[in-house]
């Protein structure tokens, strides 16, 4: 007789919130291919392997599974590097509670309400051609980047948010990190992307922001010195020219 107890419940929740965020990690970074391959890999192995017991079959796959881990670390190394910030970080046991209790949805006019400020002074520095980098974090902490600038952990406002990246000012260099519904640091140093696809017309502010969205699931706005558009980084690609309407509707989705 099959007993099932509390504890076989949290065990088949667990493996449904790894394998579900595995899946939303997957699709969000355009590997789902490759991970569908390797799943179907593994289910082949095992029929072959485990239900027809086909020897021959079963000792190639076998070599190939035996290093098949490695090949999956060098494939999904950034994937995993990612995940594995989420879930260390107190955002990941808040996702982990969120996905237990789905009912729970966050207040989008809570989130609207911190994300105007950052939207407005944007879209004022690109009317007069004020460059301006900004990085909202998302689910990876940004600490490591927090700790080359300049801690603010200020309230947001518009005015703080020009004033820093007015051209005077000595914090206008470098990004401004928003995290927590606070302006955490300015003046921040950001990884540079090393993709050579990048228009030559794109400057050290879309490139650091490709960088940091090539690293981490950050949204990244860059407003143009020179040309007074807006656009957004966000997981290695770059939204370019957007509409402030558009900026809040990239910023508030959760994605």
């Amino acid at each position: 007789m099959i007993h099932f107890g509390i504890k076989d419940a949290i065990d088949i929740l667990i493996v449904a919130f790894f394998l579900y965020e595995t899946y939303l990690l997957m699709k969000k970074t355009g590997t789902m291919a490759i991970f569908l391959g390797v799943l179907s890999f593994i289910g082949l192995w095992i029929l072959c392997s485990k239900v027809l017991e086909m020897s021959l079959t079963g000792a190639i796959l076998d070599k190939f599974v035996s290093v098949g881990s490695i090949l999956i670390v060098i494939v999904f190394q950034r994937e995993i590097r990612e995940f594995l910030q989420a879930l260390g970080s107190n955002k990941g046991l808040q996702k982990l509670l969120k996905w237990l209790k789905p009912h729970e949805e966050g207040n989008i006019e809570e989130n609207i309400s911190y994300i105007m400020p950052i939207v407005l002074a944007a879209m004022d520095m690109a009317k007069r051609k004020e460059g301006a980098l900004i990085a909202v974090e998302q689910d990876v902490p940004l600490d490591t980047f927090i700790e080359t600038g300049e801690i603010l952990n200020a309230a947001i406002s518009t005015r703080l948010i020009e004033n820093v990246f007015f051209k005077n000012s000595p914090l206008h260099d470098g990004a401004m990190i928003i995290g927590g519904k606070k302006i955490k640091a300015a003046a921040c140093i950001l990884p540079v992307s090393g993709n050579q696809e990048i228009p030559k017309e794109y400057g050290l502010r879309h490139r650091s922001a490709l960088g940091l969205s090539e690293e981490t699931d950050a949204k990244i706005i860059i407003v143009s010195e020179e040309t007074g558009k807006i656009s957004l980084a966000h997981r290695g690609r770059l939204y370019t020219n957007i509409s402030g309407e558009e900026l809040q509707q990239m910023l508030i989705t959760k994605n």
